[in-house]
């Protein structure tokens, strides 16, 4: 499988997605899941170009501090700057199956897209149980792709294409079985909520509009997708759009779960 190269071109494409009016509202559901309070001590696994921790280092205040841990060091950079001059926050690159961190250090902790990629996802959720302290709470976000509903006037095509899209995901249905990880890795209160992303209009603002171009990138030259073919599924979107028959819809899931006291 090979997956998606985290380096700086595609940081900064993730730093526009992540400006998106659709990840916006997905931040926003994230850290009403987590409910991060003054003092707090909090740990952001897959960090990223370092929103959350921007976000939460709000909510926790000058008594409380953030950790956040990539492998990406591009990714990681854009964090750098965002949080540069806040004494409360340390950035570690790092695998999430290895996390530098010591035992039942946080309050809380979150990761938010990340699981899908992780190979052993177990081995990641036993790293974030031992990282909580007692009573910790977790918030694990992740997409089931099989949930995309895409339309085309092609739509064996579209098939294709999506059927390598997942080739950049270690596991493309991962919600489906989260709650039993999360269970056998000692966490209790495990709740699973269903977030749906959906947009009748071609708009790097929507989700759909703004992994658009990642996706065509991705695909080309894999799984039987020539160049050309892919630049033929994106401009098909584009005209599709122009018509006023665009619409794309997924289903992105939230996990809570505790740390047992």
């Amino acid at each position: 499988m090979s997956g998606l190269v985290f380096d700086e071109a595609l940081a900064n494409q993730l730093e526009v997605l992540y400006r998106s009016r659709d990840v916006l509202r997905r931040r926003r559901l994230v850290r009403e899941a987590l409910g991060a309070r003054p003092g707090d001590r909090v740990l952001d696994v897959g960090c990223g170009p370092g929103f959350y921790l921007a976000e939460l280092l709000e909510q926790v205040g000058p008594t409380g501090s953030v950790v956040g841990i990539d492998a990406s060091p591009q990714t990681l950079a854009l964090a750098r700057r965002r949080t540069a001059g806040r004494g409360n926050v340390a950035l570690h690159q790092a695998d999430a199956t290895a996390l530098p961190v010591p035992d039942a250090d946080f309050d809380a902790a979150l990761s938010v897209q990340v699981l899908e990629y992780v190979a052993d996802p177990a081995a990641a959720l036993a790293e974030l149980h031992r990282a909580l302290r007692p009573g910790g709470r977790l918030v694990v976000w992740d997409v089931d792709w099989s949930t995309v509903s895409w339309h085309s006037s092609d739509p064996e095509r579209m098939d294709r294409v999506l059927r390598a899209w997942d080739g950049h995901l270690a596991h493309p249905s991962l919600p489906r079985t989260l709650a039993a990880e999360l269970r056998s890795a000692g966490f209790t209160n495990v709740r699973a909520d269903g977030h749906t992303f959906a947009t009748t209009e071609l708009t790097p603002d929507a989700y759909g509009g703004a992994i658009l171009p990642l996706i065509r990138q991705f695909v080309a030259g894999r799984a039987g997708i020539a160049e050309d073919e892919a630049d033929r599924w994106m401009a098909e979107q584009h005209q599709l759009a122009e018509r006023g028959r665009f619409f794309f819809a997924c289903v992105q899931f939230c996990f809570t779960a505790t740390r047992p006291g």
